[in-house]
């Protein structure tokens, strides 16, 4: 019986939906090895996040109160010193800026080899395998690990964790070294028209190349309104100036898993499918019923978008 320790995500007083993923991934190991799951909370209102994060699977929360936000010299005190405690066969972190910000450093601390942005984990006695995407999302490489590891998991890959469990809530007190903590959190600062944030969002309405021109987006807009949605889109139309870059779904903008996600005219390159593929319902709009995107479609609609939209947009009005 070999435990798994997977470290959660918060900020500005939030948890992360990765948190939940997390979750979800270290129940998956720690069945597969016999072992328990202890879930991690550093800084912020550590109480309550304790209990949002006592779900179905988790059979112990630690909880460690120092500041309010990520501090990376914190973190990777943190975690370093509940691994001397615990002895996990594996540490799990968040794929985010946060997690990145210390599973490296961890793993340095620790000896340990770090497999980063995996989407498939899976054991078989010693040897721990992780998947992860390359060239685009066209390849998948299997990493065979033998022994204890680090590993950080992409979010939108595995389901959130939910319901109500009985886990143990515990407070563990950290030594921490003040002289070792270089940085401080001084704000927040949104980047380049961080007016929404479509990670957030319920329900999506993104655009593609197919809208052909800049004026039709008024089109994908009263939509939204409609169905009070969010507009997000697919690369071109960030490239060609139409939408700000916070609003790009894919591989090089944002993972997003809303309840509802609309296609619009958008073909479904790997790249983009690998930002929205973990949305509960996708609707796709498409002429081509050849395009990739129709093929994961839980609707698809082969048909013209400027006769579709429209109409769409009457009926929820």
């Amino acid at each position: 019986m070999t435990d798994i320790l997977a470290v959660t995500d918060h900020r500005r007083g939030e948890l992360r939906d990765v948190s939940y993923e997390t979750i979800t991934a270290g129940r998956q190991l720690a069945d597969e090895t016999g072992g328990d799951l202890h879930v991690a909370v550093v800084s912020g209102p550590v109480g309550d996040f304790a209990e949002k994060l006592n779900r179905e699977g988790v059979d112990v929360v630690h909880t460690v109160e120092y500041g309010e936000e990520f501090n990376h010299d914190v973190y990777t005190q943190v975690v370093t010193q509940l691994y001397d405690e615990l002895a996990p066969q594996y540490v799990l972190a968040p794929n985010s800026v946060n997690g990145l910000g210390y599973a490296p450093a961890v793993a340095n601390a620790l000896d340990l080899p770090l497999v980063t942005d995996t989407v498939g984990l899976e054991t078989d006695g010693e040897t721990l395998t992780a998947t992860r995407e390359m060239y685009g999302g066209k390849v998948e490489t299997a990493n065979e690990l033998t022994g204890n590891a680090v590993v950080t998991i992409r979010g939108a890959e595995w389901a959130g964790a939910d319901g109500t469990g009985d886990a143990e809530i515990r407070e563990f007190h950290a030594e921490i070294d003040e002289d070792a903590i270089r940085s401080s959190v001084t704000g927040f600062e949104e980047v380049g028209g961080g007016d929404v944030d479509i990670s957030e969002a319920d329900v999506l309405v993104s655009v593609g190349r197919g809208i052909e021109e800049e004026e039709n987006l008024e089109l994908i807009e009263e939509l939204a309104d409609a169905l009070d949605a969010t507009v997000s889109s697919s690369r071109p139309i960030v490239d060609n100036g139409w939408l700000p870059k916070n609003r790009q779904v894919g591989q090089s903008g944002k993972v997003v898993t809303p309840d509802v996600y609309i296609a619009i005219g958008i073909s479904g390159a790997v790249q983009h499918v690998a930002g929205m593929k973990g949305s509960e319902t996708i609707v796709a709009i498409n002429t081509d019923p050849n395009a990739p995107i129709m093929d994961i479609a839980d609707y698809a609609i082969h048909d013209d978008l400027f006769d579709v939209v429209p109409a769409l947009t009457e009926e929820f009005q």
